[in-house]
């Protein structure tokens, strides 16, 4: 199938298919006589998977690494479980700073609901902050 093709069949641009194909993402396509790209039907597949590994918050780089051990006749799932286990500390992590940052805004909120501007001195922009 033509680039445009898989572009529409996995809702991405032409652009982006030649981006996978040059950093490794995507193997080099044959090429028709005409010079077009001719992807075979497992390229949708392929980029379905990048886009899932993207969805999950994995880095390119990490799902190279993914499809390289599956080029090499091994599965994957190990070295996959592993990324998903370091992506999870790190959401774990990005979720206690936000509730964090949601404690300290809604304390800054509630002394704000009662503005007091009068008490603000002139080198103070709002003392609410």
């Amino acid at each position: 199938m033509r680039i445009g093709q898989l572009a529409e069949a996995t809702g991405t641009t032409t652009k982006t298919l030649r981006f996978y194909e040059e950093s490794g993402l995507l193997p080099p396509t044959e090429r028709l006589a005409s010079g077009y790209r001719d992807y075979a039907e497992e390229a949708v597949g392929r980029v379905g998977f990048i886009h899932r590994g993207q969805a999950a918050g994995l880095t390119l780089a990490q799902i190279r690494q993914i499809l390289k051990i599956r080029e090499h006749g091994q599965t994957p799932c190990s070295h996959v479980q592993g990324l998903l286990g370091e992506r999870l500390r790190e959401l774990d992590a990005q979720i206690s700073e936000l509730l964090a940052l949601r404690e300290t805004i809604s304390q800054l909120h509630e002394k704000a609901s009662k503005p007091e501007p009068d008490s603000c001195s002139a080198d103070q922009v709002c003392r609410y902050i």
